[in-house]
């Protein structure tokens, strides 16, 4: 008998900012607790990303029950609050959503500015910043953090294998920055879940997640590269755009470990239709 097991759990506490590898970690109603609580913007609100500024990946984060702490090459820790409800209410963009955040400190704005040599601010999601998920993939009690669009994104280890075998490379899964890592399944098999059970938590898989050019950086370095796009452009496209991993979206708030079996509970048409 095939046993799915929840063999990875990563939560991201500043969007676009290195993950912490956790044993065991609560989930709230916009997903892993602290996960994109924290997110980088620039002097317009706009947040920043991998995407255009690879150097946000060399910037580590770890928690303890009352802080987060950030660390960078050539600078010293800076340690904030976790649970800090001051500051001043600012309006921020991801994407397409407009709403507000609370500013963290100046000591952070001058600690990320300096690293990054750019002006550049901290914010926070405030506990009552209601940003839901697109109504087309989600329903109106589905609300996420500062992640682009879901709460979580799902990727099987044999997914990964047999894309470093179609490389011929051994890229970390770090690259695709999952939040949920299953294994004991076949390679793409997450592409025809639609509904799941890890440990006693439901989750809908209702959209693969189109990959942009973060998961060529490497995480450790901040360098760029081909891969694994390229090879993504040749086995994983679907209407101009490539896709690895399942964006999710979970029904109840609970506690999700290392371990927890994985019940597929329905599955449909692969998603993409590859």
């Amino acid at each position: 008998m095939i046993s799915i097991k929840l063999s990875g759990l990563f939560v991201y506490p500043v969007k676009s900012l290195a993950g912490i590898s956790v044993p065991r970690w609560p989930v709230v109603e916009t997903g892993l607790k602290y996960d994109r609580k924290w997110m980088i913007v620039d002097e317009s609100g706009q947040f920043l990303s991998q995407r255009k500024m690879a150097s946000l990946a060399l910037i580590k984060t770890s928690l303890t029950e009352s802080e987060l702490i950030l660390s960078a090459p050539a600078m010293k820790d800076l340690v904030l609050p976790l649970e800090s409800g001051e500051g001043d209410l600012v309006p921020v963009t991801i994407w397409h959503d407009q709403g507000f955040a609370r500013t963290v400190s100046s000591e952070a704005d001058r600690w990320l500015s300096r690293f990054l040599r750019m002006d550049c601010r901290l914010v926070r999601q405030p506990d009552d910043e209601i940003r839901k998920v697109d109504p087309a993939y989600g329903g109106p009690a589905d609300r996420v953090a500062f992640s682009d669009g879901f709460p979580f994104l799902l990727v099987s280890e044999n997914s990964l294998a047999s894309l470093n075998e179609a490389m011929r490379l051994i890229l970390p899964m770090s690259r695709f920055r999952p939040n949920l890592v299953v294994s004991g399944c076949a390679a793409y098999a997450e592409d025809a879940w639609r509904e799941i059970g890890i440990g006693a938590i439901g989750f809908r898989l209702p959209k693969p997640c189109s990959r942009c050019v973060v998961p060529t950086i490497d995480q450790e370095t901040g360098a760029m590269g081909k891969e694994p796009l390229a090879t993504l452009n040749r086995t994983r496209k679907w209407q101009n755009k490539v896709y690895f991993g399942q964006n999710a979206l979970h029904d109840r708030c609970g506690e999700l470990r290392i371990g927890d079996e994985v019940r597929i509970k329905s599955t449909g048409p692969q998603q993409p239709p590859l």
